[in-house]
């Protein structure tokens, strides 16, 4: 058996991966290093609670005693690293913690993994050859693009909030463990995910929430910022792949080839919820425009040709097929 250290688990994307991974790898225990910040929910994983191969720590990826312990008493052989501060918002109100949690954090994985994992740069212990750092990031580092061109893993970084920063901090500090010590790294870059289990706070739950409640829904701006949208267990699939075979040292986007405005999004939700649990009048009366976020990115979209053609990663699920199954799991959740 070998175990690996998942971090930040408790959260959106993370929580989705962790019955799908137990499921298919019974080869693999799997310990969860979360701090349980607002974002991270165990509700999320109680259908793992009982599974003897998945284990708990409540924890900060900042404390490297902590890692340490961790890596020793476990054996860790493999990391894969969600963890992360991820609202935008909250990175302009308050960037120190998305540069403790993303730097600080991402580079004490790192090290402690260098450290137990190797004797020297480029070279492995010999019970550890094969262990491997994936690092879970954005397209948010490459800051924003023009109406035509797509994100590519050789388009420049120009991250431009603090929050994409951090991220963008991060990976260069993965590929500096890459090339200096020759740890074996890799790194993915996704598009906006949804789906179930995410945190109240994004985009599609506050819509969903909000029309729910017969309370305005607000758009940023003129709604016409466009986003690529990637069903979360799309994702989950795409990592497991780079995570087993993707080539050392390579970067590999994520994207799901459904982008949409604002405007798309909160349309085509409230046109499912019209249909679902109808009203008087339509839930799209509620939509509002409230004064645009600062260093708001106009458009993000991912190639993920490279994923798609090197790995045979495919998306399942298209935004019409993966909408309609997360606005159902929502009106679970709240009981309609």
């Amino acid at each position: 058996m070998q175990s690996i250290l998942l971090t930040g688990t408790a959260g959106f994307i993370g929580s989705n991966f962790v019955p799908y991974f137990l499921e298919k790898y019974p080869e693999y225990n799997l310990v969860n290093l979360d701090l349980l910040t607002y974002a991270g929910n165990l509700e999320n994983l109680t259908e793992c609670e009982g599974n003897p191969r998945y284990k708990f720590i409540k924890g900060d990826i900042c404390n490297r005693e902590l890692v340490e312990f961790i890596f020793s008493e476990y054996d860790i052989q493999g990391v894969i690293h969600f963890a992360a501060e991820s609202h935008v918002d909250n990175s302009i109100k308050n960037p120190g913690v998305f540069i403790e949690t993303n730097v600080n954090g991402t580079f004490t994985l790192l090290d402690v993994a260098r450290a137990y994992w190797m004797n020297k740069p480029f070279e492995y212990k010999d019970n550890y050859k094969g262990c491997r750092f994936h690092h879970i990031s954005t397209d948010e580092v490459y800051g924003t693009l023009n109406e035509t061109d797509l994100f590519t893993e050789e388009t420049p970084y120009a991250p431009n909030s603090p929050y994409s920063a951090s991220k963008a901090s991060s990976d260069m500090i993965v590929r500096s463990y890459q090339e200096t010590y020759g740890m074996n790294t890799v790194i993915t870059n996704c598009s906006n995910n949804y789906g179930p289990k995410q945190h109240d706070e994004k985009l599609i739950p506050t819509i969903i929430r909000k029309a729910l409640a017969g309370e305005s829904i607000p758009i940023y701006g003129d709604g016409k910022n466009i986003r690529d949208w990637l069903y979360v267990l799309d994702h989950c699939k795409g990592i497991d792949l780079v995570y087993h075979t993707g080539k050392e040292g390579n970067v590999y986007n994520v994207g799901g080839r459904n982008e949409r405005t604002n405007l798309q999004i909160v349309d085509a939700i409230c046109s499912i919820l019209d249909e679902k649990v109808p009203h008087a009048k339509s839930y799209k009366e509620l939509i509002t425009f409230v004064e645009d976020r600062a260093g708001h990115d106009r458009r993000y979209a991912i190639d993920a040709t490279k994923l798609e053609t090197e790995l045979g990663w495919k998306a399942d699920e298209n935004f019409e097929s993966g909408i309609v199954k997360t606005v159902e799991w929502y009106l679970e959740k709240y009981k309609i």
